[in-house]
């Protein structure tokens, strides 16, 4: 199927390019599905669900990376975005320099 785009009006090729975007949505709709059936019957041939595998259902990381931990307590981090902890707070009220915390 060829399209001569040069003979198009610019209505026209807008029009083309949003049936485009639609079809291509959909396309990759179709593609995800199948994937993930393909996925859950491999999968399924040793035994296991496709959840059990992937962790299915855990939250996703926001992305940024711990740049700061807490000396008296290494669980609390912060990502140097945003408003500072307490704990970052406090450390630098006892004298620890910022860079005291960096992980």
């Amino acid at each position: 199927m060829a399209i001569n785009l040069e003979q198009m009006s610019r209505k026209e090729l807008l029009a083309l390019q949003r049936d485009l975007e639609k079809a291509l949505a959909a396309a990759e709709r179709r593609e995800r599905e199948a994937a993930r059936k393909e996925a859950e019957a491999a999968a399924a041939k040793y035994g296991f669900s496709l959840d059990e595998i992937t962790g299915g259902g855990k939250p996703k990381s926001s992305g940024a990376k711990i740049k700061y931990r807490n000396p008296d307590n290494p669980a609390q981090t912060w990502s140097g975005r945003g408003r500072k902890p307490a704990w970052v707070h406090e450390a630098l009220a006892r004298g620890l320099d910022i860079t005291d915390l960096e992980a």
